[in-house]
């Protein structure tokens, strides 16, 4: 690492028993790199302890939430790669040299929680069936979709500001950003060590509906067929079945088949419409990132 080439960005709310331990860790291992930690409005010490360990501190007035306190982070860091981690004791510093010697030739790469180190057989089984669907929309295999601990560079991180909510779901955002935009990504397996204090603010069923809303958003914001065909698709089989019940027992051809058929050809324009308004919003931007 050479001097503010690297920026460890950490999200912190209520941390001020771990932060400072997290912090310390850091500076004693990359002494050149550029410690931002963002205090997301604790009602503890956790900016003053950051601050004591040898970080810079930046402070919301009261708590916005994760992904504004990451957003905040990439807008004052210096650094041209970007890392995020946690501020609980979970990830380990050790492994942000791993995701900077494996950051040649790729645009991101994320640390993947290996198996067995979910905090629950509900949250595991959740993270399993969003990095499904979070790879059918990317075309690419997701191994760890909500993984906080990652590196970045930061002209992308920038590029896709705009795009990340202030919530816990701003990892989902980034992953799809920069794969459905064409960029590289690499997972590495790590490790994850359990919460020395208290517990995940991460909530199962409120979160996980908003990882599904960000995945159905992103994916229409960059391959709306695959949002439109598939339901278009259905409403043809669905339709082509009414048509074979309804033409056996009564050999006729209803006014509900009909509009099956139609409301499947509408989807499926509807979808190459707006295949074809991405596909010059992205020739635009990338035609004026090269003049």
């Amino acid at each position: 690492m050479t001097k503010t080439t690297v920026s460890i960005i950490i999200p912190a709310y209520n941390e001020a028993q771990t932060i400072g331990d997290v912090v310390g860790k850091i500076r004693s291992l990359y002494p050149d790199s550029e410690i931002i930690v963002i205090n997301d409005g604790s009602t503890d010490d956790t900016g003053k302890v950051a601050k004591e360990a040898g970080a810079i501190v930046y402070s919301h007035p009261y708590n916005i939430g994760n992904g504004a306190a990451i957003k905040s982070g990439i807008r004052i860091a210096s650094g041209e790669i970007l890392v995020f981690m946690d501020g609980d004791g979970q990830h380990d510093p050790e492994d942000i040299q791993k995701l900077i010697e494996h950051f040649s030739g790729y645009d991101m790469v994320v640390g993947a929680r290996k198996a067995g180190h979910q905090s629950s057989w509900g949250r595991a089984l959740g993270n399993r069936i969003y990095n499904w669907l979070a790879s059918y929309v990317a075309k690419f295999t997701i191994q760890d979709l909500t993984s906080g601990f990652r590196a970045i560079k930061a002209e992308i991180a920038h590029n896709l500001l705009y795009l990340l909510p202030n919530t816990y779901s701003y990892p989902t955002t980034l992953t799809l950003g920069v794969l459905r935009s064409g960029r590289k990504l690499r997972y590495i397996p790590i490790n994850i060590h359990k919460r020395k204090k208290g517990k995940s603010k991460i909530k199962l069923f409120k979160d996980g509906l908003r990882f599904f809303m960000i995945i159905t958003k992103i994916c229409a914001l960059y391959s709306p067929l695959r949002i439109f065909l598939p339901v278009s698709f259905f409403m043809f089989i669905l339709g082509s079945s009414y048509y074979l019940y309804t033409y056996c027992f009564w050999g006729r051809f209803t006014n509900m088949s009909a509009l099956l058929f139609t409301t499947s050809i509408l989807v499926f324009m509807m979808g190459l419409i707006s295949e074809q308004i991405c596909q010059m919003r992205f020739e635009r931007s990338e035609g004026k990132r090269l003049f």
